[in-house]
């Protein structure tokens, strides 16, 4: 009788997948890889950050493990400053810190979760969380989204079953780039609301939200804590991705859950990154939104750049923080694309495979584009690159 283990029940991690297209592939000085593929910072945090967390390293604690929900002074200053944002009361007791925003969604998942539930997760969706629902043994329920790539509830309530646990959220989206109305949260938390469920929000992207202000206010609603949970990673705000340092806010109750999943898995978030996630919420706001001011002008500068790959066919299905997710107009799929494009046009690109449930063909119309780490320019090169392509058309050199 052959035997499955529980990382063999799931797919090849994409972002490692597709590193693998460009070994053995020189890309010469005047035409170097554009690479859109990762949703992560490149440069490392600003110098004051690093002379602190340099600081850091000589306190002997530093080395140690640490609370396991996280440094008390660190979950304080998240409360207060969560609390701030959403202009609602959170305690210091609501907020654990975790080994990255990945883990806050294992954690949270593996605390309200058994084995045969089942979890609601948009599609177009963030591959790691299908990851994790796999190797935990839910079944991850595929719910669609409009031509808006937003969620709707009266969908979501058609898929409910009794074994339904959670309705999963990320906003602004990976890998869409959309950011959800109120009217989406809403609606979507009132049902989760009506049903018993969990609504998870992962808000990793928070502090890029072109919106001022509280996206939502479901912190303030009375009992939200029995339906709301949230999601938060330090590592796109402070360029601290390698060090892990993650959130979630929910109510203390299910915290104690998670400490059994964190006390067994890492025992506690790495403390370096958390005396720089510390640093960085008590110094850094001006930054921050410096750094937000600069991707917001990365993603109008695609806005205003598309209409050149619009004319070749190219349509922009969704914009915002770091992503673009497109439908490209050629004939061949995304996922035999991916490669092709490394090769003819030095871009390293998730095809919409990687976001979408196996046989659903819509991913095979899509790329998502990655543009953290690309200014101006380099989204002007980008767009060069990809209206040179003249690969056969959809519908049309295809049909020859």
């Amino acid at each position: 009788m052959p035997h499955f283990s529980r990382t063999e029940s799931t797919f090849t991690p994409p972002v490692p997948e597709a590193k693998r297209w460009i070994e053995g592939i020189d890309f010469p000085a005047d035409r170097p890889l554009i690479n859109v593929s990762q949703a992560a910072p490149v440069d490392p945090p600003p110098p004051a950050l690093r002379r602190a967390m340099a600081e850091a390293m000589e306190v002997p604690e530093t080395h140690l493990y640490g609370p396991v929900l996280g440094l008390p002074k660190l979950r304080a200053a998240l409360a207060k400053s969560w609390g701030a944002h959403y202009d609602a009361e959170v305690p210091a007791e609501s907020v654990a810190i975790t080994a990255g925003c990945n883990q806050a969604f294992a954690a949270t998942l593996a605390a309200i979760c058994g084995e045969g539930d089942e979890v609601l997760l948009p599609t177009p969706w963030y591959f790691n969380h299908k990851m994790w629902l796999d190797m935990q043994g839910v079944r991850t329920v595929p719910l669609p989204t409009d031509d808006r790539l937003l969620p709707e509830a009266e969908t979501a309530r058609t898929l409910i079953t009794e074994r339904t646990r959670a309705i999963v959220l990320v906003t602004p989206n990976n890998p869409g780039g959309v950011e959800y109305p109120a009217e989406t949260l809403s609606a979507l938390y009132e049902l989760a609301r009506e049903k018993g469920l969990w609504l998870i929000v992962d808000e990793t992207y928070k502090d890029f939200d072109s919106r001022t202000g509280a996206p939502h206010d479901l912190l303030k609603r009375e009992g939200h804590e029995d339906t709301l949970i949230q999601l938060y990673s330090f590592s796109k705000a402070y360029r601290l991705t390698g060090h892990r340092v993650g959130a979630i806010i929910a109510k203390p109750a299910l915290l104690t859950e998670v400490e059994k999943f964190q006390d067994t898995v890492a025992i506690c978030a790495p403390q370096l990154g958390q005396v720089a996630a510390l640093w960085g919420l008590e110094n850094l706001s001006q930054w921050v939104s410096g750094e937000r001011d600069e991707i917001l002008a990365r993603g109008r500068a695609i806005a205003e750049q598309f209409p050149r790959l619009a004319a070749k066919g190219w349509v922009l299905k969704g914009l915002g923080a770091y992503f673009a997710y497109v439908e490209h107009p050629f004939a061949a799929p995304s996922s035999e694309l991916g490669p092709k494009l490394v090769r003819d046009a030095g871009i390293l690109a998730l095809p919409g495979t990687m976001f979408m449930p196996e046989g659903d063909t819509t991913g095979e119309r899509h790329f998502r584009f990655a543009f953290a780490n690309l200014d101006t320019q380099g989204i002007t090169t980008l767009f060069d690159r990809l209206c040179e392509l003249d690969w056969p058309l959809a519908g049309k050199d295809s049909a020859a």
